[in-house]
């Protein structure tokens, strides 16, 4: 796991914190998200549920979008915080958007109230992922 002990607790913190300010009245699944940028600042993220269910957005892209919206363009790792039957991974979507502006980042999917973690990186969670390159053009084009 990269960062100390402390930095690592700040991270899981900040991510449980973000959890209790979901906004998810239809499934009452509440996630928070914490990303840790290359100077080490961290930036947090909720779900948010829309009553149309396709305009709802994760807690793993809240913080992302948070961050590239604000001019970050390097990321170190994301804790992630739910409560589910297990440890609960991000969603496929969230999986591409870190594949595409946060490539080989590492992941801690943390349970807030049972203090369980797993550390894991982007890779392991998205084996095979859709990049720039499938579009057969070059970067930027």
């Amino acid at each position: 796991m990269s960062g100390s002990d402390e930095e690592t607790r700040r991270l899981l913190d900040a991510a449980a914190d973000a959890r209790r300010r979901a906004v998810a009245p239809y499934s009452r699944f509440r996630v928070g998200a914490a990303l840790e940028d290359a100077e080490g600042n961290v930036w947090t993220g909720a779900n948010v549920e829309s009553s149309s269910f396709g305009l709802s957005i994760c807690a793993e892209r809240v913080a992302l979008f948070k961050a590239l919206s604000e001019g970050v363009r390097s990321f170190r790792r994301i804790a992630i915080a739910a409560h589910g039957k297990g440890l609960v991974p991000p969603c496929g979507a969230c999986r591409q958007v870190l594949q595409d502006h946060a490539p080989g980042i590492e992941v801690i999917l943390y349970d807030p109230r049972s203090g369980e973690r797993e550390v894991t990186t982007l890779e392991v969670l998205y084996p095979s992922p859709f990049g720039h390159g499938a579009l057969g053009g070059e970067e930027g084009e």
